[in-house]
C-alpha cells in the first residue's frame, strides 16, 4: 500500500526484505531519501541507521525510522545513531506524504 502510494506520487521505490539488503541497497543507489523499519531480520533498523549515518559517504541520505515502538528510549536511539525523523505507526499517508516532504525539504537547505 505505501510503495503503491508513493510511486502514485512520482517517487521511486526500492524496497528491501530485511537490513542488510537494505544497507546494501542504499550504499548501491545512493537514494535521496530512506524510510526504515526497525523490527527487521538479519540487521535492525537502528544498525543500518548507524551505518550509514557514520559514513562520511552516506550520512547525508535522510533516513525516517517507522515503527511500532514508541517508547521514549527507542525515539532516543533512533536519535542518536543519526536518524531524521522518528515516525510511529500507525500513521495515515497522507501523513507519510507530509514527512518525507519535510525531511525532504530540510535537507534540500
Amino acid at each position: 500500500m505505501v510503495v503503491r502510494f508513493l510511486t502514485g506520487l512520482n517517487y521511486q521505490v526500492a524496497l528491501a526484505c530485511d537490513g542488510m539488503e537494505g544497507l546494501n541497497q542504499a550504499r548501491l543507489l545512493e537514494p535521496d531519501l530512506i524510510l526504515l523499519d526497525l523490527n527487521l531480520p538479519k540487521l535492525n533498523g537502528f544498525a543500518v541507521c548507524r551505518l550509514l549515518k557514520f559514513d562520511d559517504h552516506f550520512k547525508h541520505i535522510p533516513i525516517i525510522m517507522w515503527t511500532w515502538r514508541e517508547t521514549l528510549q527507542d525515539r532516543e536511539m533512533g536519535v542518536n545513531v543519526g536518524a531524521d525523523y522518528y515516525l510511529p505507526k500507525p500513521f495515515s499517508l497522507e501523513a507519510l506524504q507530509d514527512v518525507i516532504e519535510l525531511v525532504l525539504s530540510s535537507t534540500k537547505k
